[in-house]
């Protein structure tokens, strides 16, 4: 049965239906719809119990690309990472790409996913050009944001319940090769965060930074600021930098997790020691853009019972004082894990309804699941999100309220005016009980 990557919640039964042909219509069936990628969400925006998954691996074409524009024309169910394999070679890159590779460019859409350069590109939807949308009574419609504008911004972010994505097209950007130029700064605390990010963080276009969740004190927040952009043309014969698969998989679940207070302490505490070092240099993009991608199956080292991330956003005008109140509270939980990562985000609009980013700060940690230990940590951790106006990410919940949701969208109304009749899943289902 398909899962979320955490794990959580668990589905008990679903109906899978293999796509193929985005030219064919959507099967006869008296129970809701819903479009599942390869299961990179977190939490239940990609579950529909009780309901139908159409899975859409099968729709993974190329169908037309433009080398001289940059301009792509795929199906909505090929990976990122195969795209940038192909695409990189001849001179371009996609304009936005989360921490993972191994996700659906419908996926990345219903997400309206965010990457380390959201500062000065925006989200993944603003780079969309158009896209076919299949609706339950047959109709297919082009959308853009001149054309059924208004479901064009409903289904960037809308969580895949406006319909079945078929075809897009998006707009790529050029690079010069396969290689990254970057940075890691360590920073000893959260004040000398805010102030490199200031002072630096406009310089690159590519920048996120590692937190260590567990240290406290004077040391609260201390972390390694990773800053990167394309590089540029190599001269010729020089030796660069290749990149190989040597990734190592989790090969069975785990009946408890590896990720305990201790493992995490010392973890945090070699990692910021080793990032010390790691200075200015070139690399390939995907251990700069993908690092945990190298770990196949990674979710397991968390075991059988699963794990939440919580990924938040503060408004700019809360968020100092905001993340330090954070920061404290997890470091005192105990329950925080190896990553977590802090990211400003950039004024440019997202295109979507639902969509998650917007300026401000954003923190993300992942925690094992320690039951109602866990939940009372998150209940704290809600209050203060909610208190500085920010919100969390749909992607990446398992278990926000339905307050918390509403607040945090407020154009959730308007929104639920296109959510196709036919289409469902357990987290719209559970904001709208």
């Amino acid at each position: 049965m398909p899962t979320s990557w955490n794990r959580l919640p668990r589905v008990t039964h679903a109906r899978l239906i293999e796509l193929q042909d985005r030219n064919a219509g959507l099967p006869d069936t008296d129970s809701p719809l819903l479009a599942w990628g390869n299961g990179r969400s977190y939490g239940d925006v990609c579950l529909n119990d009780g309901g139908t998954l159409l899975l859409t691996q099968g729709m993974d074409r190329l169908i037309t690309f433009d080398r001289n524009t940059g301009v792509l024309d795929c199906e909505a169910g090929i990976m990122l990472g195969d795209i940038l394999r192909w695409c990189l070679p001849q001179g371009w890159m996609l304009p936005v790409v989360p921490g993972t590779q191994w996700i659906t460019v419908g996926g990345a859409i219903a997400n309206d996913v965010h990457g380390k350069n959201h500062h000065v590109a925006g989200t993944f939807g603003r780079h969309v050009l158009e896209m076919e949308l299949l609706r339950s009574d047959g109709e297919r419609l082009l959308t853009s944001p001149t054309v059924n504008a208004e479901l064009f911004a409903a289904t960037i972010g809308g969580l895949g319940l406006t319909g079945l994505i078929t075809r897009v097209r998006l707009r790529m950007i050029p690079a010069n090769n396969e290689l990254m130029l970057t940075e890691g700064i360590p920073f000893g605390h959260l004040d000398a965060f805010w102030e490199l990010n200031d002072r630096i963080g406009g310089e690159w276009p590519y920048t996120v930074s590692w937190i260590d969740c567990v240290a406290r004190g004077r040391r609260l927040g201390r972390g390694v600021f990773l800053a990167g952009r394309h590089a540029p043309p190599q001269p010729a014969g020089v030796r660069l930098p290749q990149w190989r698969d040597h990734s190592r998989s989790i090969p069975f679940d785990l009946p408890f997790s590896l990720l305990n207070r201790h493992s995490v302490r010392g973890f945090n505490a070699l990692y910021y020691r080793v990032a010390r070092s790691s200075g200015r240099r070139l690399q390939h993009y995907q251990p700069y853009f993908f690092p945990l991608d190298g770990i196949r199956n990674w979710n397991r080292v968390y075991g059988r019972k699963g794990f939440y991330q919580y990924q938040c956003v503060l408004p700019r005008e809360h968020a100092r004082e905001g993340i330090r109140a954070l920061l404290r509270r997890i470091a005192t939980s105990g329950q925080g894990s190896f990553l977590a990562v802090l990211k400003t985000f950039g004024d440019m609009p997202s295109p979507g309804l639902l969509s998650f980013p917007r300026p401000g700060v954003t923190l993300a940690l992942d925690f094992s699941n320690h039951g109602s230990l866990t939940h009372r940590l998150f209940a704290d951790l809600d209050d203060m999100v909610s208190s500085a106006g920010g919100a969390l990410y749909p992607g990446k919940d398992a278990r926000m309220s339905v307050t918390m949701f509403r607040r945090g969208f407020p154009q959730w109304e308007r929104f639920a005016t296109f959510v196709d009749p036919a289409f469902s899943s357990t987290f719209w289902r559970r904001m709208n009980p």
